[in-house]
């Protein structure tokens, strides 16, 4: 697959240091939404990198992501892994990202879990059509569907295998379990790209795949990055439009995950959102509206980012505080967290 790529550039004069620097932007479609690339095409030894290099990195590393995790790909290694009814042979990139998930969903305690995409199909936020969703939804048998779920939906029912030397097999225990990597694929495309660049010699760069972010060095006005926090109102479904705060930040990852876009209202007026705790099955349910992660990487951002929305406020705020690698931007209807 081949995406739709525009260049732009901005020249502007490094205030701290007198020198003049030319970023590039990329911008394109990718896993359903747009990607941002932002870059210098300076070394730190003075030499420039030729531009068709740079984005033929990106575009390879973009396409490999959509043949590889993409469940909207019909041909993805993931629709058929979710469509086979033992398991497929998969990729290296596949791999990494499985045994990185399955860490998580063991350091969670299950509270993130990509085999938990039955869950996510059920309510309508996996890749099923939403639509098609209601009526299952509506129905008497909420509780015992969710409990049928329960039996194939999960980590525990899926796990690899080596087979002939390198060859790696991710195999299931029931034909219905399926995996959903739309809570880090995108983070994790940034840390591949990322690494490419650094691989390369760009020392800095703004990489926005999906509205996940993974960043180093400076701005073009030789500042930390400026990233804005929208403000967690529904309807506010355009990134930027409506901004409740500003971070700068350099050489991490910063993803938000909130219930501000994503979510369905019942017919009896309640709110379902798109954060689906794995071991319920159900949408969670607290105040949190937004949870900014600010991580090392995209991926591991991007994945807490995930799970304070699945634990609520009191808990999140508890789990970020213990972190030393992480910060944390907390937002419900009447106070915030803060941890910058």
């Amino acid at each position: 697959m081949k995406h739709l790529v525009i260049f732009t550039a901005v020249l502007l004069t490094i205030a701290s240091c007198g020198q003049r620097e030319t970023y590039y932007t990329i911008t394109g479609m990718a896993q359903g939404g747009e990607y941002h690339i932002t870059f210098c095409d300076e070394t730190q030894q003075g030499k420039r990198i030729k531009h068709d290099k740079i984005t033929f990195t990106a575009d390879s590393i973009l396409t490999a992501i959509d043949r590889t995790l993409s469940g909207y790909n019909r041909q993805s290694i993931l629709t058929k892994f979710n469509n086979s009814p033992n398991g497929v042979e998969v990729s290296r990139e596949f791999m990494d990202l499985f045994i990185m998930c399955h860490l998580l969903w063991k350091e969670t305690d299950g509270l993130f879990d990509v085999a938990a995409a039955p869950f996510f199909d059920y309510w309508g936020f996996g890749f099923r059509d939403p639509k098609k969703m209601e009526e299952i939804r509506a129905n008497a048998n909420l509780a015992s569907d969710i409990d049928s779920l329960k039996t194939f939906a999960g980590m525990e029912h899926i796990r690899p295998i080596r087979a002939y030397g390198s060859k790696v097999i991710i195999q299931k225990d029931d034909p219905r379990s399926k995996l959903n990597f739309n809570a880090i694929a995108q983070g994790y495309t940034c840390d591949l790209i990322a690494a490419a660049f650094d691989g390369m010699g760009i020392t800095s760069y703004l990489i926005d795949v999906g509205m996940e972010i993974r960043c180093k060095g400076h701005n073009a006005k030789g500042c930390a990055w400026r990233i804005g926090i929208d403000a967690p109102v529904d309807g506010n479904m355009t990134a930027g439009e409506n901004i409740q705060d500003v971070i700068e930040v350099t050489d991490c990852g910063v993803v938000t995950s909130g219930n501000y876009r994503k979510f369905f209202v019942d017919a009896n007026g309640e709110k379902f959102a798109h954060s689906i705790n794995p071991k319920t099955g159900y949408p969670a349910r607290d105040s949190l509206l937004s949870a900014t992660v600010i991580a090392p990487d995209a991926a591991k951002a991007d994945a807490y980012a995930t799970y304070c929305m699945v634990l609520g406020y009191e808990k999140a705020a508890e789990f970020l505080e213990s972190r030393d690698d992480l910060r944390g931007y907390l937002i419900t209807p009447h106070t915030t967290y803060k941890k910058l």
